[in-house]
């Protein structure tokens, strides 16, 4: 790609994310996680509707001038986002990928504007601890045990604008491919990402010639403690060393100890809010260099994981550079 960059990002986060290491980058935090609203998933729509506004707002945007938003979130049918944005009367292309949606809603977008699809495009997406837990574990007034494994939803949204004028440019992407290995366990979403990501990054570097040594930072998307030390493991094999070079965002929004996170954070707002309240707001001001963005995603649901299916991973990749 050489024509496609960002023209503005916004985050808005929960107040646990505020309270994290992160917290002063973010656009916004809010005092309240039901944002006002009677229900969490409406809490939901309201984050990702806050995040598209400020990141209109940042770039001299009104709500008719994007040409296409890719938006989608961890909600059945994608409600949190659909329902949020649907006064915005922006053209709408809904995107689903669980954790990785960021990446594969950036990745529309840059393709749009490289090809003059589009003029501007969005890509949103968004999470919240409550209504993902509502959805996809237990009642949170079940009270049960967490595992060490498991990793806490992030409750925040991240949006950013892209066409063919900014000071960040997305140079190359690459959309990956299932891998199942075969776990079955939905508390340890992090070994069943690690080895997508593992394999994304290795196409990445081969389609583009490049080596870890090339990026300032190779950044996951939330494979946290545990899938992020199974990632450097599964690429050491083939000798391929990034342990200087990786962060991984569900590790970069909570400190763990402190906050009793476990294993980090997860959920589709949880590279969204680091990848645009921190990451690329940072390399357009020079502060860090190329940056290697590998969102992942746990392709389950709560049906599958019933009738004892496996939990297929996936990880796209985007390259962002000043």
């Amino acid at each position: 790609m050489d024509d496609a960059r960002i023209i503005g990002t916004a985050a808005v986060v929960g107040r646990k994310e505020g309270e994290g290491p992160l917290g002063l980058q973010f656009d916004k935090i809010l005092d309240d996680d039901t944002f006002g609203a009677d229900s969490w998933e409406k809490a939901e729509s309201a984050l990702i509707e806050a995040a598209v506004e400020l990141c209109l707002s940042k770039c001299n945007l009104q709500d008719g001038d994007p040409d296409v938003v890719f938006t989608g979130d961890l909600l059945n049918q994608c409600v949190a986002s659909t329902f949020g944005l649907r006064e915005k009367n922006i053209p709408q292309m809904g995107v689903y990928g669980a954790c990785s949606t960021m990446a594969s809603s950036l990745i529309n977008a840059a393709v749009f504007a490289e090809c003059c699809a589009a003029g501007v495009s969005l890509a949103a997406t968004s999470s919240h601890f409550s209504s993902s837990q509502r959805q996809f574990r237990t009642p949170l007034t079940y009270g049960g045990q967490r595992t060490p494994t498991a990793q806490w939803t992030v409750t925040g949204a991240g949006a950013a604008a892209v066409g063919r004028e900014g000071s960040v440019k997305i140079t190359a992407a690459q959309i990956g491919t299932m891998v199942d290995l075969g776990v079955t366990d939905p508390s340890n979403m992090g070994a069943a990402m690690a080895p997508a990501a593992a394999q994304t990054i290795q196409r990445i570097l081969t389609n583009t010639d490049m080596n870890p040594g090339d990026f300032h930072m190779i950044l996951t998307g939330d494979l946290g403690a545990v899938g992020g030390q199974l990632l450097l493991e599964l690429l050491e094999k083939d000798k391929i060393i990034i342990e200087k070079q990786h962060r991984d965002c569900g590790m970069l929004i909570y400190d763990n100890q402190k906050q009793d996170t476990h294993a980090g954070g997860s959920g589709c707002g949880c590279s969204a809010s680091v990848l645009c309240g921190s990451v690329i707001p940072a390399i357009e001001r020079g502060e860090i260099g190329r940056v290697l963005f590998v969102a992942t995603g746990a392709l389950m649901s709560t049906t599958s994981s019933q009738q004892g299916e496996s939990i297929p991973g996936i990880a796209h990749a985007v390259i962002l550079e000043k």
